[in-house]
């Protein structure tokens, strides 16, 4: 459970924790010795899924814990997989040969029966993937089982709507994962955010708890308040919960493009020069997070290429800071796939408790 830094840093100096590392960078310290207690408060997770962004939060009654803005991957994905196609198709036609008889041309047979049904699109695939692996991780930060999931209802058949096969195969992740899964609808979620009084930004690409984070505060206190009908449509909420100063972490993937043998265009002479991957030539792996130092000034961030005397370190944004020495750059934590920046919310600040 959370505590005050004052306690952490007596605990650290008496030696009764030890630092803990996550993927998403957040502070946190384990016992090593039995606690006086174990008693813990009623937590629960909110997702706020979207096309390009998701808000995640993590709320118990007494206290907002953790906020997540995800910039999603849907873009990227859809890229990729449009030039793959486009380089997969270059292949087949160069294979080929069109000078002899239909039947004596060289056609891969069906491999596999693929106009089944269920199918989920790459991109909605790595979204929910990209969510599912913060909830995940956050559930070994904080004791939470219950999982707020705000859904949609698309018009027409359902079935061939990737939102709604998106959202159907993320809740079924979920309880797989062993989490228990509420679902919410949003015009519930936007009365309730306007109960507790909760600002809400217009920009949907504002990194900032107002845009999505916090409809995640307002799906997981579903958990602590419940709405009453009383007469015809009126009614009201019962319940309450405070909302707190916490952590606030913009987390995407890392930016970094898969090995490819073949290119688009064919490299003269028949050589193929080597394009992606996460390897480099001293040790470090792209993505790796890493300390620099340039001109007596330390730099922290993410390895984004190298030379052959030098490594290039970019921010969480993914723009080149500097290169470097390599015997300047420090290993801190290996490629773990997330980006992550931790700041503090004033999302309460502006909000007030409720």
């Amino acid at each position: 459970m959370p505590a005050k830094a004052s306690r952490v840093r007596r605990w650290l100096k008496s030696g009764k924790v030890k630092v803990i590392r996550n993927d998403l960078g957040v502070f946190q310290v384990q016992l090593v010795k039995e606690p006086s207690g174990e008693q813990t408060q009623d937590i629960a997770a909110g997702i706020d899924p979207g096309k390009l962004f998701t808000g995640i939060a993590v709320q118990s009654k007494s206290v907002t814990l953790f906020l997540a803005h995800l910039n999603l991957p849907f873009k990227t994905v859809t890229k990729r997989m449009q030039g793959r196609a486009m380089m997969r198709r270059g292949r087949r036609g160069r294979r080929i040969n069109r000078k002899v008889p239909y039947d004596q041309r060289n056609h891969r047979e069906c491999r596999f029966d693929n106009r089944k049904g269920h199918k989920i699109p790459p991109s909605i695939r790595a979204n929910k993937q990209l969510a599912l692996r913060v909830i995940q991780e956050l559930s070994k930060i904080y004791p939470f089982t219950h999982v707020l999931v705000e859904v949609i209802k698309a018009r027409g058949d359902k079935g061939f709507s990737p939102a709604m096969v998106g959202q159907y195969w993320q809740i079924e992740q979920l309880e797989q994962a062993g989490y228990t899964v509420h679902t919410q609808e949003g015009w519930h979620t936007s009365n309730l955010r306007k109960y507790l009084g909760l600002p809400k930004s217009k920009n949907k690409a504002e990194e900032s708890p107002a845009a999505h984070a916090v409809d995640g505060i307002c799906l997981a206190a579903s958990r602590f308040i419940r709405y009453r009908q009383i007469k015809g449509r009126s009614g009201t909420f019962l319940g309450s919960i405070t909302v707190t100063p916490c952590q606030f972490a913009v987390i995407s993937r890392s930016p970094i493009c898969r090995r490819q043998l073949h290119l688009m265009i064919p490299g003269k002479g028949g050589k193929r020069r080597h394009y992606g991957g996460t390897l480099t030539r001293h040790g470090l792996r792209k993505g790796d997070y890493v300390k620099a130092e340039k001109a007596g000034i330390t730099y922290y961030g993410y390895v984004s290429g190298d030379t052959k005397t030098q490594v290039s370190v970019s921010d969480a944004k993914w723009k080149r800071i500097g290169r470097f020495t390599t015997k300047k750059v420090q290993l801190l934590q290996r490629n773990t796939g997330l980006v992550s920046t931790v700041g503090l919310s004033n999302l309460a600040a502006s909000s007030g408790v409720v």
